[in-house]
This record gives C-alpha cells, structure tokens and sequence, in this order.
C-alpha cells in the first residue's frame, strides 16, 4: 500500500523538565530559543534538573506522530543509534504506527536529545545535542524511500553547510524526478536568520509547500510586519502557511489568502510541539484533497490539544 507522506529530519529525544526563569536566566538561556549543545553541556544541564518526562521527538517525527493518529499513512526516516535513548525512540514509532527504516549507526556518537524546559508561562526553551541525528547523509535516502509517497516533509532543522545541505538537496531531486511534492518547515526563528537566503531560495525553487509561524516568515522576509511579508511571497505562487498562536493561522495559495481563527483552550501547560501537531493537521488534510481552510482548522485543533499536555505527542 502507497504511503501517503515520508518525513526527514532529526530522531531526537525529548527530555522535559519544568523551571522558573531566574534558572534560565542562571545559564545564560534566551526564552523560547532552541541552543544547540555538546554531550557535556547536555550531561551537566540534565544533573539539574528534575526530569518530568522523557519521550521520542524531533520536529519532523512529532509531525508524523500527529498524522498517525488521525490515521494516515506516515513514515519517518531519521539516524539514531543503538542506546538506550534509540530503542526508546525506535519503540515509540512502532508503537503508533509510524513506519521507520532504521538507520543503522555509523559513527560512534549517542542518539540526539533534547532538554526541554518548561517556564511557569508554558513556554519552551530547548537545549539539543544532536548527536547521530545530524549524520543524515545523502546515501541514507535512496529512491524507494521516496518514490512510494506523495509528499516529503522536510525541517530546516535539517539544513548545515556540507554533509547536510547535499542530503537536502539530494532528497529533494529524488521527490522532482518521482513527482513527489516536497514541504519543508522553516523550524525556528534562529534557524532562519542562519540559513535565510539558503530558505528563501529553496521556497522559490524547490518547495512546494512552506510552513512557518510570523515572527519566521518576517524573519525569512526581511519585513517587519505580516502583511508585507505576504505581499511579497504572494508572487511566488507557493502554498504557504503561517500560524499566528491565539490568532489563528493564514494561508497564502497562489496570490489568494485563506484565514483561519485559532481554537479557543482553557488552560495551557505546555507549548512543545504545536506548530509541529498544526502542520500534522494541515498536511493530512491537504493529502486527503480537503479545502485548504479545513486544512488549517484541523491544524489548529491538533495544535490546540496538544498544548493541554506535557510533551509533544498525543
């Protein structure tokens, strides 16, 4: 049977723990960011903390998570290695029905994890050692990977200078030679003011769909504000969402902009993950050849239940 979407990016375990914000303050942490570190830095910080949960994640993965459980067809590929962190990780996708050709290790680095810290305000502020994750190379995607699917989904999380970059690009010429469409997340703030024209010319000549929150869209735009922004992608005659947190999210298709209002939540405990359960939403929906506005309220209602729980998984 067709798989329907195939995710690339990083097989990272999520470590969550709750902190005030003198302790972000104390280690120097910017709110909301994502800080990557090495294996002492992510060994020191974890001996701090009081562990909450620890659960399989990685943007891409939460993705593929969030389509599983509306029951479409998901597959993930991602490096992790044969530790204690990768038999967590591995399990858990075979738990929820997520296919995942294990990439077996081969370099002598751990699975790639992620400290999440949770403030009393819900947000999130991650500190990753990616470990194996980020030796994803171009010959562990081969054409079967991607000739049985419809749509690949790509995190800019992925994106380096090097080993990486041709990885993207090579997957990227798999999905054009096999007419699959390719959809890429712009992942964080940070990420794109690293690689923003590297972003911005994958959007104009590679990808079919982009996925990003405001403050990542004006940030790949060079604006200050979303309405120019939109008006300047408008040109590109992309698919392009933007969510916009308790102001719900938009869609531009073609030079048409499609708005969506956010779902109303009682109380939020913790914010990990919606953007990646919101593009779950759309992404199935749009596979399932739904109007684009019931792509982006399924979005958000998979956004919206996710932040009344810890972790990103439902």
């Amino acid at each position: 049977m067709t798989k329907k979407i195939l995710g690339i990016g990083n097989a990272i375990v999520d470590v969550l723990a709750r902190v005030d914000n003198d302790f972000l303050r104390k280690k120097n942490l910017i709110k909301g960011s994502m800080k990557l570190i090495n294996k002492s830095e992510f060994d020191d910080l974890k001996k701090d903390l009081k562990i909450e949960k620890i659960e399989a994640g990685g943007s891409v993965a939460n993705t593929m998570s969030g389509i599983a459980y509306l029951k479409g067809q998901a597959s993930f590929i991602g490096k992790i290695n044969s530790d204690n962190f990768g038999e967590i990780y591995k399990k858990s996708l075979e738990n929820i029905n997520v296919e995942f050709p294990y990439i077996e290790k081969t370099e002598n680095l751990s699975t790639g994890a992620s400290i999440i810290l949770i403030t009393p305000d819900s947000e999130r502020t991650m500190c990753t050692y990616l470990g194996i994750s980020s030796h994803l190379l171009a010959n562990d995607i081969n054409e079967n990977n991607i000739s049985n699917h419809e749509l690949i989904f790509l995190e800019g999380y992925l994106w380096d200078k090097g080993k990486s970059e041709r990885m993207f690009k090579h997957t990227i010429k798999l999905a054009k030679k096999n007419k699959v469409k390719i959809a890429m997340s712009l992942s964080d703030i940070f990420c794109v003011k690293r690689h923003k024209e590297d972003f911005y010319n994958l959007l104009k000549n590679d990808l079919d769909i982009l996925i990003g929150n405001e403050n990542e869209i004006n940030e790949l735009t060079n604006k200050k504000n979303l309405l120019d922004s939109i008006n300047q992608l408008k040109v590109l005659n992309k698919l392009i969402i933007i969510t916009r947190s308790e102001h719900g999210s938009i869609a531009i298709k073609d030079d048409e902009i499609i708005n969506c209002e956010s779902i109303k939540v009682n109380k939020i405990l913790d914010l990990t993950g919606a953007g990646d359960l919101f593009a779950a939403g759309f992404l199935k929906e749009y596979l399932d050849k739904s109007e684009i506005k019931q792509c982006l309220k399924t979005g958000s209602i998979l956004a919206s239940k996710i932040i009344q729980k810890i972790g990103a998984r439902l």
